[in-house]
């Protein structure tokens, strides 16, 4: 799923209530430690997996903008052809394919083991599947139909056209750019020291 490499984001409110009496500390949560801040170096090492993540997603976010700003504004770039543009769409459904294919065979799986976003779920995988395992199925799910579309235009079984092609996109655009911006976040480097020592943060193959 769709962000520069240090964005960041968030936030909720709540309603006031008459004051209650105080309660024992056991039925309160104690708020999470403050960490120490990270120095250069540790945060470079942390933060890692981030960086190199945003870099593919940028490629993606990229591609998507172009053929979704083709399809809002009715027409497609002018230094592309008709095929080259088709052709952009195929490439992004196919680099999506294999770098969520990458991901969920040889990231996730290691990553899954202390953080519950990454787990696969189902048989074996110890509960439902994380997060952002969820996401990559809602993002296939439209795009599978929308490569569908596009291969058809190629093979001048259809005529392409934008309004129709929107309509495809929309169906799994918001789903992908929130995974694209989520996934980094996650991968960020305040979050990850929750759960990894440096050690093993330069041992993980990404």
């Amino acid at each position: 799923m769709a962000a520069p490499c240090d964005g960041q984001d968030a936030a909720k409110a709540g309603a006031s209530k008459p004051a209650a009496p105080e309660t024992s500390s056991s039925s309160t949560a104690d708020p999470e430690p403050e960490l120490p801040p990270l120095s250069p170096e540790q945060f470079r090492v942390y933060n890692r997996l981030a960086v190199t993540m945003n870099y593919f997603h940028d490629h993606f976010r990229r591609s998507w903008n172009i053929l979704y700003g083709a399809c809002e504004s009715g027409r497609r770039p002018s230094n592309m052809s008709l095929k080259q543009f088709i052709d952009e769409g195929l490439h992004l459904t196919q680099y999506l394919t294999a770098h969520h294919g990458i991901e969920e065979a040889h990231i996730f799986p290691l990553l899954g083991r202390k953080m519950p976003e990454f787990r696969s779920g189902g048989k074996g995988g110890g509960g439902p599947a994380g997060e952002l395992v969820r996401q990559h199925r809602q993002i296939h799910a439209g795009m599978d139909m929308f490569e569908e579309y596009l291969r058809k235009c190629r093979n001048r079984e259809v005529e392409l056209e934008l309004s129709v092609m929107k309509e495809k996109m929309d169906s799994w655009g918001p789903v992908l750019l929130t995974h694209l911006d989520q996934e980094v976040d996650t991968l960020r480097a305040e979050n990850m020291r929750k759960y990894w020592t440096m050690e093993e943060m330069r041992a993980i193959p990404m």
